[in-house]
């Protein structure tokens, strides 16, 4: 399996997190349950964003998985 990451969609996800909740953000883009990991990455070299929300409320994760901002979207979608 390739060690570059897989775009999974060319636009954010728009998930509910909840405040103090730890999350894994799936950054090889081959998860069955974008965009979060579901252990897939093991046949890559790629591993998953670990993130623990700051607040309660709807966060934009990459689903291009190409953001220099990861595991949040910063737009990078635009111009693939």
């Amino acid at each position: 399996m390739s060690s570059e990451p897989v775009v999974a969609q060319k636009s954010p996800y728009a998930v509910e997190v909840e405040a103090g909740t730890t999350y894994y953000w799936c950054a090889c883009g081959r998860s069955a349950k974008q965009p979060f990991c579901d252990g897939t990455h093991k046949d890559c070299e790629i591993r998953p964003v670990k993130f623990t929300a700051d607040k309660s409320g709807t966060v934009y994760l990459c689903g291009c998985k190409q953001t220099g901002n990861a595991p949040f979207c910063d737009g990078t979608h635009k111009s693939l």
